[in-house]
């Protein structure tokens, strides 16, 4: 079959062009990604994959499966230095220049504490945690060699089969629940805590006195499944291995137990021997190369984050994985300047912030949650179908008794933002409203309310500000900005564009009922089978 032609180069040429590069392959893998200068300008290959994430690592193992030659380009840092402290990630008690995503003053999700501001000033870095702030919200997101799967919580939830037709209409809802959620769980390594262990160790008190409460008021109260190790943690508690989980980590990456991408997707990659990854850098444009394939604009950052190369490779198919924020803003940039002028109007469209809203209740004195705290949630409340939540139980690891229970809740918040090019200033913009978290605020009121009614218990006011309740100014989960069947077609292929492909969270229209990252990684197992059966 002849592969040249508009927008293509031939398989022999990206092949020669590709050589050079098997060596990076060899070299490439979680522990040694971007060590050097990365990518060579100049560079020709099969397959270039903008960002490392959920998406970007079930795309780069299956194609390197498939015998094609990959090459990632990843924004953040690889994280395989360990830092003076003999650690690769800091503890969430005690940021520093690790912490951060080219900040000088951290920004924490729960930033008062006894209504006090906690935030404190750091050195500028390119840390492992993005807070990127926009006019209504701000949206954090994980940025290194494995993306959030370096900072979430690690909560691997397949939503319930009755709620699947509101995340993804398009897709044939029985191949998702027989191949492609399994083939994410199995991928991802996931497990669920020992309820033994856990009704027994003092690492999860705060989650028993949650169960409790939801159980007296009603609600249902599940144990979710998780992608830390277990056994790991066990061993953690026993004093037999170094801590991570029951030392404070996770808000900024975890040391040891947590089975991120690195450990799984990203190792299966790099063993393929037709993987590498040059983190430490931008992609910056993508354009259809003159002799087919995209050319695409690559800066090369260093930790300050400045810009010290500039470097054009071509790449004869091109994914977009930067996450739901990343990719849609490039694309709408890319469409604006006329990049890419022929994408879908689409683009940009269908944003959602999974309907993240946190909030504390302050417990009697003869329920405390415990000083020692795990950081890894392992469980939560269900009044999904009357309420329209789901509350993560939550820990607050401050290191002493707050008599305390914080929650982060998922709901099914109907408002959808759109990100827009703003020429003037040169940036894309999101026209998201804080006003429009209202409804998720109502509706983890459906358990919160009855809760705190049958406890006799209140709010905690002193936790996002002074004398206020709800965490209301965040997400944790974006989804959407490029969504399946409408921007893309079925199966993340941008339309009038040949080798152009999206297979992130920006696909997922606003909300996916449940932490996102098995739904990204399931969703991206199917769109990766059609494309290399189909346009390899």
């Amino acid at each position: 079959m002849d592969d040249t032609g508009p927008g293509r180069l031939s398989r022999r040429g990206f092949l020669a062009g590709t050589g050079s590069l098997l060596g990076l392959a060899a070299l490439a893998g979680p522990a040694r990604a971007g060590a050097a200068t990365g990518i060579p300008d100049g560079a020709r290959v099969e397959a270039l994959v903008i960002g490392t994430g959920y998406g970007g690592s079930v795309a780069a193992l299956r194609l390197a499966e498939a015998g094609v030659s990959v090459h990632l380009v990843e924004m953040g840092m690889a994280w395989d230095t360990p830092g003076p402290d003999g650690k690769i990630f800091c503890s969430t008690l005690a940021p520093d220049h690790r912490s951060y995503w080219l900040r000088t003053r951290t920004k924490a999700p729960l930033n008062y504490f006894l209504g006090f501001p906690i935030d404190r000033d750091i050195p500028r870095h390119t840390g492992v945690l993005d807070a990127e702030e926009f006019g209504g919200i701000t949206v954090y997101q994980g940025r290194g060699v494995g993306g959030g799967s370096l900072v979430n919580g690690g909560m691997a939830v397949t939503p319930r089969r009755e709620n699947f037709a509101a995340v993804l209409p398009s897709v044939n809802a029985d191949e998702m629940y027989a191949v492609y959620y399994p083939r994410a769980n199995a991928g991802l390594g996931v497990g669920t805590v020992d309820p033994a262990w856990f009704d027994a160790t003092p690492w999860y008190q705060y989650a028993r006195v949650g169960r409790k409460h939801a159980q007296r008021a009603g609600f249902p109260f599940v144990f979710v499944p998780d992608v830390y190790d277990w056994d790991y943690m066990k061993r953690e508690a026993a004093g037999t291995v170094p801590k991570s989980a029951l030392a404070g980590e996770i808000l900024y990456g975890n040391n040891h137990g947590k089975k991120s991408l690195q450990r799984t997707y990203l190792a299966r990659a790099a063993a393929t021997g037709r993987v590498s990854i040059s983190a430490l850098h931008r992609v910056t444009s993508v354009t259809p190369a003159a002799a087919g394939g995209y050319e695409v604009s690559i800066d090369r950052l260093d930790t300050s984050g400045a810009v010290v190369a500039v470097k054009t490779v071509v790449a004869r198919r091109v994914f977009f994985a930067a996450g739901s924020v990343g990719t849609s803003k490039l694309l709408v940039r890319l469409k604006a300047t006329g990049a890419l002028r022929g994408l879908s109007d689409e683009v940009g469209r269908g944003w959602g912030d999974n309907g993240n809203v946190m909030c504390g209740r302050a417990n009697h004195l003869w329920d405390p949650t415990g000083r020692q705290q795990s950081t890894i949630p392992c469980a939560g409340i269900d009044n999904w179908a009357s309420g329209g939540a789901f509350a993560e139980v939550a820990p607050l690891p401050t290191g002493i008794e707050t008599y305390a229970s914080f929650y982060l809740s998922i709901t099914a918040n109907p408002h959808r933002a759109r990100f827009t090019w703003n020429a003037a200033a040169g940036r894309v913009e999101l026209d998201w409203q804080t006003a429009w978290k209202q409804p998720s605020i109502d509706m983890a009121k459906t358990i919160f309310d009855r809760i705190n009614s049958r406890e006799g218990t209140i709010y905690r006011t002193d936790l996002f500000g002074a004398y206020k309740i709800w965490g209301d100014h965040l997400t944790y989960h974006p989804l959407g900005g490029v969504v399946l069947n409408r921007a893309t077609d079925n199966h993340g292929r941008l339309p009038g564009y040949p080798g152009l492909y999206v297979i992130d969270g920006s696909l997922i229209p606003g909300n996916a009922t449940v932490n996102p990252l098995v739904t990204i990684t399931a969703l991206a197992e199917r769109n990766i089978e059609r494309i290399i059966a189909t346009d390899l």
